[in-house]
């Protein structure tokens, strides 16, 4: 099990597109609604956000157009507790914000989303846009699939990130988060077989282990298979949602230690009330870095981010809106036996 060296000035750097995301109130289709509710969402946003509501100190690398909607992603990081000091600003006449439209869903009628990121500022980015010290600030560094899908520039300049942050000895944190929207399978499992070395934390669906890497096997399996073929790995977590309806979910996850070769799962948060599930994915990585800087422990790491995920499900955009305090009390509940309290008073 692998110890975050916590002295350095940020627990997490995270480096992603935050983007503008437009939702029909409630459950309404877009093709009906008048109107659209506006929040900012990234996925490695979500994660330094949810880090940030627990206590860690955080920030988002990222590249936002200069302007007034570019000021509103920089006030949600904010708001987050995130630090924007390595957000840059594009000024040229052709800058923009990557948008994605979300549709919440009623049984049967599925959640969906889609896409208008092309060409937005982020996809430019690049490494020299950022000072050498950043390398050597944070604990971890985290990214993901999302990143590396969004054009060969910007993912030159993220491995290439990566590898320096390596170097500066941050911990490796690594979402696959495959996203077929935004590119196929061969291309995205040549790329990402080719990051897994730099890797040290893999997050990794059932789903896209068997699908991307043609894994087979119980869940126990494919997780040691990966450890396996990839040795540099130190922890795999896999999460396990089981959808209900589009409103009612259940939630847990496979953590796997691969140098002690130890499982932790524990029982699942069952029949969560979900009011958005966007981002809840992301409350998990958050939740089970928390667990690995503060107390660098597989169990604690699958009970913080099962908390948090649970947690995310219920409230309306894409970051957590928690502190410790409410994870502390969700754990403290789900571990309990017998009746529960009806309401906090």
């Amino acid at each position: 099990m692998i110890f975050p060296k916590t002295e350095k000035p940020f627990g997490a750097l995270g480096l992603g597109e935050v983007m503008l995301r437009l939702s029909p109130p409630r459950h309404e289709t877009i093709t009906r609604s008048e109107m659209f509710e506006k929040s900012a969402g990234g996925s490695e946003l979500n994660v330094v956000s949810g880090l940030s509501m627990l206590g860690v100190r955080t920030g988002i690398i990222t590249k936002l157009p200069k302007g007034e909607i570019g000021k509103f992603i920089k006030y949600k990081i904010r708001y987050s507790g995130a630090s924007d000091d390595y957000v840059t600003y594009d000024t040229s006449p052709t800058a923009r914000l990557g948008i994605y439209y979300y549709e919440g869903g009623a049984y049967p009628r599925l959640p969906s989303v889609s896409y208008d990121r092309k060409s937005s500022s982020f996809t430019g980015f690049k490494k020299e846009e950022l000072p050498l010290e950043v390398y050597s600030m944070a604990s971890v560094f985290h990214t993901g699939g999302i990143t590396l899908a969004l054009g060969e520039e910007i993912r030159k300049n993220t491995i290439e990130i990566m590898r320096l942050f390596k170097e500066a000895g941050a911990i490796i944190s690594f979402d696959v988060n495959y996203r077929a929207a935004l590119w196929g399978e061969a291309e995205a499992r040549e790329t990402i077989l080719g990051v897994l070395p730099l890797v040290d934390i893999l997050f990794i669906s059932e789903e896209t282990a068997r699908r991307m890497f043609g894994l087979s096997g119980t869940l126990y399996e494919i997780q040691k298979s990966l450890a396996e073929k990839h040795c540099n790995l130190e922890i795999i977590l896999s999460t396990k949602r089981k959808v209900i309806s589009p409103v009612k979910h259940s939630f847990s996850s496979l953590v796997y230690d691969c140098k002690e070769k130890k499982y932790f799962e524990e029982d699942a948060y069952r029949g969560i009330d979900v009011i958005d599930r966007i981002g809840s994915g992301d409350a998990y990585v958050a939740g089970a870095l928390f667990g690995l800087l503060r107390y660098g422990d597989i169990q604690k790491m699958a009970e913080y981010g099962d908390a948090m995920a649970a947690l995310k499900n219920t409230v309306r955009g894409d970051m957590p809106e928690c502190d410790l305090s409410d994870i502390d009390r969700i754990i403290k509940s789900h571990l309990e036996k017998g009746p529960k309290s009806e309401m906090i008073r």
